[in-house]
């Protein structure tokens, strides 16, 4: 490149296309891939076990922190950061801690910060002209489960006063006991009595508790992936683990690590998704019986009165957050699709590890349309990954900012990127 040519793409970065004033994006994109016309820049760094975000329309970002630690370990960290760029660089210098414990889900709404923990929804009052709210918290849902295994809560608002809360099972096929092999599944499940699906409540009532609401869909495993879109609730969930390790006679470590789909779900009042008794089957696109309710791998049975995933995604991505683009400054394809942040698997044992990326599905006239993309990756720093522990980057959240450009979460350190496209 010539010099001239070099200065042209310099002022190119500063100044953005249509006139919009954008920060410069690191010369390496803060360590991630991104496809062409796109750059990225960490905006922030060190904030913790970072979960969901939500903008301000002034720009401000709030995030939700897990704990850190647990069984026979102190925990650490939790509640909320508020972040703001105070002297235009395009990072945040300024940081502001607010809330406790464990945190997931984040939303802004009507003047209020909503916060999801693992028992309750609580909100906090934002004052015009301060950063992070001020005072004490209101509680919105409380006395929610107690169980460890799943608790991570999402949080999505319909614009009519509907909050929607995911309850997740804590249990991998509802087994008893759970996660044995060849133990069979309880039927009918007694766990989606009070687990394993979403629930609704009146965003502006205090005090409520789960009784109190409306079981809104059911038959889901877990999902904080949540959000509501074009009149529905769209979720992402995690489907089972361990086919291979419960039923080695019927399933190997292949199947186990390819089979069971994370689907994309569209649902109204009164969905069933089919959790425990099937699995959405990747490669065979469809839901098939659960070993532990006397499947085979084949066989279909009782799962053909259930929902069936509108997209599906590969086995054991493990789904955290999913945010639909309604901005301009991306491409026009991008433009009403989802973007999916997968936390990564597990379970893929002797396989290599897979997923740790934001995903991209796109979709025209309200549905999926095509094959799903990967968007960002390069968040583990080697491949291929054995250990997720050994990942340098896990992405839990993503957020859409003002100008169109897109913030991607991570729960290892609590690094923020900020995706701007420059055009190709």
């Amino acid at each position: 490149m010539t010099i001239v040519g070099a200065i042209a793409a310099l002022v190119f970065l500063v100044a953005g296309v249509n006139g919009q004033t954008r920060p410069m994006c690191d010369p390496d994109n803060g360590g991630i891939t991104l496809p062409p016309g796109f750059c990225a820049l960490v905006v922030a760094d060190n904030l913790g076990a970072a979960r969901h975000m939500t903008v301000a329309p002034n720009g401000d970002l709030y995030v939700a922190l897990m704990t850190s630690g647990g069984r026979g370990q102190p925990e650490t960290g939790g509640g909320a950061v508020a972040l703001r760029d105070a002297n235009g660089d395009g990072r945040f210098e300024v940081k502001e801690p607010f809330s406790s414990g464990s945190t997931t889900g984040i939303a802004l709404r009507n003047g209020y910060v909503y916060l999801a923990h693992p028992q309750t929804i609580e909100r906090m009052k934002l004052t015009s002209g301060q950063l992070k709210p001020i005072g004490a918290a209101e509680t919105i849902v409380t006395g929610l489960p107690t169980d460890r295994q799943h608790e991570d809560k999402g949080i999505a608002f319909d614009g009519n006063g509907g909050l929607y809360i995911n309850v997740g099972a804590p249990s991998n096929a509802c087994q008893q006991p759970d996660r044995r092999p060849g133990a069979k599944g309880v039927d009918p499940c007694p766990i989606l009595e009070k687990h394993g699906g979403i629930w609704k409540f009146d965003e502006n009532k205090m005090g409520q508790t789960q009784e109190q609401g409306t079981r809104f869909a059911t038959g889901l495993r877990q999902m904080p992936a949540i959000t509501w879109h074009d009149g529905a609730l769209y979720i992402v969930m995690h489907n089972r683990d361990q086919l291979d390790t419960f039923w080695p006679m019927t399933f190997t470590a292949k199947d186990n690590a390819e089979r069971p789909a994370e689907g994309m779900y569209r649902a109204m009042q009164g969905s069933d998704f089919g959790w425990p008794y099937c699995f959405y089957d990747y490669p065979a696109k469809m839901l098939v019986l659960n070993p532990e309710y006397g499947g085979d791998g084949k066989q279909v049975g009782r799962c053909s009165k259930f929902t069936s995933p509108v997209a599906a995604f590969p086995a054991h991505w493990a789904p955290v957050d999913i945010k639909f683009y309604t901005g301009s400054q991306f491409p026009a394809k991008y433009r009403n699709g989802a973007f999916v942040a997968f936390h990564g698997s597990w379970n893929r044992a002797p396989l290599p590890q897979a997923g740790y990326n934001v995903t991209f599905q796109p979709f025209s006239g309200g549905k999926p349309s095509g094959a799903f993309e990967v968007f960002a990756d390069g968040f583990t720093g080697k491949t291929p990954l054995a250990n997720p522990g050994d990942a340098v980057a896990r992405p839990d959240g993503i957020a859409q900012a003002p100008d169109g450009s897109l913030f991607i979460g991570e729960s290892q350190k609590g690094k923020i990127w900020r995706v701007i496209y420059r055009g190709k």
